[in-house]
């Protein structure tokens, strides 16, 4: 069976909506939570989905929206933990494992529902998503990652620099839980896709492998965008032709095939990052100067030093020469 005929069934053409949007979303929101310093936060909150997963099966309601719901709680209260410093990060991440993975359990058996089922959102199933489901991914993705795009310069700033953007005027309280409602939607976007024990996996490893390769932020962001939609595309396309020999699911396949790409790239990064070491070996420390009386040679573009400023009235000295008083310059040494 060719490409053509695998995806001229209705089925795959929902799964392959379902994975480029989930492609996009997740990666877009990753590049702050890595940012941030907060990759596993993704992982918290997939395990706290699962409690409302649970509960749309048990009470009969879309398991999406209350995942939803309790993802969004869940990530709003962490939030609040760690900016109020009760507790670290961390542990408040432990707490959400822990609990969530525990509570949707107990209540998908309280319920009598069948572990099969929760097994669909806890490693993904894809092939099985519904039209309306797939309406409902294509909506709240695009929302992601209209946010994330649309505000990127105030969600950088507040990620790189919380202090700098305070002084700024931005609000980086508001900004901070946008960030963390964000990333529980993408989690439970993802969580038909990858499944929701994977899904950090989706958001974090193509954000790592585009910063191999990357040197801006605006780069590492639109790279690990079209890095997730290829992994999620390409790892639906393999496990569908993989499944003619052998059962293979699309959502572990997806995770390896972008783990597989950054295996691939972090040679080349440590390369350039070995170059850019050797072009400027000491860029990174501070020049110093003291006055003296004395100057044993002249500066010239091979002496081989950092550029130092000169003014007018001002005497220098670097690495014991001084540099007598002249015009305004840099000399190359």
């Amino acid at each position: 069976m060719n490409a053509a005929e695998l995806f001229s069934y209705p089925f795959m053409q929902r799964a392959l909506l379902a994975a480029l949007f989930t492609g996009l979303a997740a990666p877009a929101i990753g590049t702050y939570l890595v940012q941030r310093r907060l990759a596993l936060m993704g992982d918290g909150i997939g395990h706290v989905a699962v409690t409302g997963v649970a509960l749309g099966l048990v009470t009969g309601w879309s398991p999406t929206w209350t995942a939803v719901v309790i993802a969004v709680l869940g990530a709003v209260l962490i939030e609040v933990i760690r900016e109020r410093g009760h507790t670290n990060g961390d542990v408040a991440l432990a707490l959400l494992f822990y609990g969530g993975l525990a509570g949707g359990v107990l209540v998908t058996g309280l319920g009598g529902q069948s572990a099969a089922q929760l097994q669909q959102y806890l490693f993904g199933s894809i092939t099985t998503i519904s039209a309306g489901d797939v309406i409902v991914t294509m909506v709240l993705a695009a929302l992601v990652i209209l946010v994330c795009v649309g505000l990127a310069p105030q969600l950088f700033a507040v990620a790189q620099d919380p202090e700098f953007a305070r002084v700024a005027g931005l609000r980086v309280r508001v900004y901070n839980v946008l960030v963390a409602v964000l990333a529980a939607v993408s989690v439970t976007v993802a969580m038909r896709t990858v499944g929701l024990l994977l899904v950090s996996a989706l958001m974090v490893v193509p954000v790592a492998t585009s910063q191999q390769l990357s040197r801006t932020f605006r780069a590492t962001l639109v790279s690990a965008m079209a890095l997730g939609c290829l992994a999620s595309v390409g790892g639906l396309t393999i496990s569908a032709f993989a499944s003619y020999h052998a059962t293979v699911a699309p959502g572990p396949t997806i995770v390896l095939l972008s783990l597989a790409g950054f295996v691939v790239t972090w040679p080349i990064g440590a390369w350039l990052r070995h170059r850019a070491r050797l072009r400027a070996p000491f860029a990174d420390e501070p020049v110093g100067h003291d006055v003296t009386d004395t100057h044993p040679h002249d500066h010239g573009p091979t002496c081989g030093h950092v550029a130092v400023r000169h003014d007018d009235h001002v005497d220098y000295v670097h690495d014991g020469h001084r540099h007598a008083p002249h015009g305004a310059h840099y000399d190359e040494h």
